[in-house]
């Protein structure tokens, strides 16, 4: 299996579906308390921008637009992301 379908696979199995679950949560947290927080405002924002990015990266593979090496590599930043769980920052950053 090539990197490319690995990352592929880990987006849409994993990394998508896990920010959907979050914003999922803050919207309840909204509509229980009636109040969206300046806070909970930018971790939607920041969530909904991170998704496009990968969003943007999946239509790149299904083009053939990026390396296997740059797969590896978002493959990595990806896994330690989630072994250490940091929601403030996902250890994505996509390059130009």
């Amino acid at each position: 299996m090539s990197y490319a379908t690995k990352l592929e696979e880990l987006i849409t199995k994993s990394v998508i579906p896990d920010i959907d679950e979050r914003l999922d949560e803050i919207f309840e947290e909204i509509a229980d308390s009636k109040d969206a927080s300046e806070d909970a405002k930018e971790e939607i924002e920041e969530l909904r921008e991170f998704k496009q990015d990968l969003q943007d990266v999946l239509e790149d593979i299904k083009n053939g637009d990026i390396e296997e090496d740059e797969c590896k590599e978002l493959i990595d930043d990806i896994l330690d992301a989630q072994e250490n769980d940091d929601d403030e920052d996902l250890g994505f950053t996509e390059e130009e």
